[in-house]
């Protein structure tokens, strides 16, 4: 009966994303596609930040990777004679299916993440985490000044709408899927391993550069496929759109759900997404001197990000899947089971 419970999740999550692209409006629709794509980029963060001990600061240039690989593929070819005339002539005559864009801009992503971690992952702490925050600044600024590619600070506008709840749902099942395969794999326990002592794994026989190196790989190619749903969902792209800010969320998203826990990631992400939506509503109904409280959102998620770094600094899930949390209530529960029956138990005459 195990054997079909990942199914019977699947079957209900993409079921639900069916009946809401029916039933729900635009704007609903929009919210729950942004949760998917959060989603993917948390448990992609966490692959790194999480599980393998490298805090990596560089999920918006992935993501901007794959965004614009996608948009520029995926364009008419009449679009793009007006929007990108400078293109070369081999990239302005193609329009590929969005499938294969996003393919093509994993493909990139993870090229580009081997070129930079094989000197990069030589570090580790801040010193990582300030490298791949310099990786972030160099694609905004490539992406600023490449004009002919990416119209540099106008943007690419006019993307086809492609994202919806059903891709993005889909996706973000298949990213959460083939991470919870990685990470409770032998390499996967590897990564742990590194991260909790990087000498005594080496000592092992784990090959500590290769491990971080994966682990850094197939982070960048899952963030670039958020871009690439992003991208066509919003149907407009600037490189301001990739900015630390985004990164920031990501990584709050990681911290509030637990460092190393798959089901933290979609925790926090769920928390991130839907709390300050839910606020943004708070802010033009309550008003102060006829002002609305603009901000307000911004402040109680500050506030909330406070509170679990004071009394849960190791996140609401911490290390453990929602799996373990579940068992070890219903073996508490079994255990008082016995207690409360001989306390109830009445001597017969």
């Amino acid at each position: 009966m195990k054997r079909f419970v990942p199914f019977l999740w699947i079957a209900a999550v993409m079921g639900t994303a069916g009946l809401a692209q029916v039933l729900l409006n635009d704007y609903y629709q929009r919210v729950l596609a942004v949760l998917a794509i959060n989603i993917i980029l948390a448990a992609s963060l966490n692959l790194t930040n999480g599980f393998s001990g490298d805090f990596s600061l560089g999920p918006a240039a992935f993501m901007a990777i794959g965004a614009y690989t996608s948009a520029i593929l995926t364009l008419p070819v009449q679009t793009k004679a007006v929007v990108l005339p400078d293109l070369p002539q081999w990239l302005g005559q193609i329009a590929l299916p969005f499938p294969v864009a996003i393919l093509l801009g994993c493909v990139l992503a993870g090229l580009v993440a081997f070129l930079v971690g094989l000197p990069v992952l030589r570090l580790r702490g801040h010193y990582l985490a300030v490298a791949t925050l310099g990786l972030m600044v160099i694609v905004q600024v490539v992406a600023l000044n490449w004009q002919a590619l990416t119209r540099g600070a106008r943007g690419i506008n006019g993307l086809p709408l492609f994202t919806n709840l059903l891709w993005a749902y889909g996706l973000m099942l298949v990213t959460v899927l083939l991470i919870w395969r990685i990470v409770y794999s032998p390499f996967g326990r590897a990564m742990m391993a590194v991260r909790e002592d990087e000498l005594a794994a080496a000592c092992r026989g784990v090959r500590v550069l290769r491990t971080r190196l994966f682990a850094f790989v197939a982070s960048a190619v899952f963030t670039s496929v958020a871009g690439a749903l992003w991208a066509h969902l919003i149907t407009a792209i600037t490189p301001s759109s990739f900015s630390f800010l985004l990164t920031f969320n990501v990584v709050a998203m990681v911290v509030i759900g637990g460092m190393g826990s798959i089901s933290g990631s979609v925790l926090g992400a769920v928390l991130m997404t839907l709390l300050p939506e839910l606020l943004r509503r708070v802010e033009t109904a309550l008003a102060i001197g006829g002002q609305p409280l603009y901000g307000l959102s911004q402040v109680v998620v500050a506030l909330l990000m406070l509170t679990v770094m004071l009394f849960r600094p190791q996140g609401l899930m911490g290390q453990r899947e929602i799996g373990d949390v579940l068992a070890i209530s219903l073996r508490r529960t079994r255990a008082t089971q016995p207690a409360a029956a001989v306390g109830e138990a009445r001597p017969t005459a």
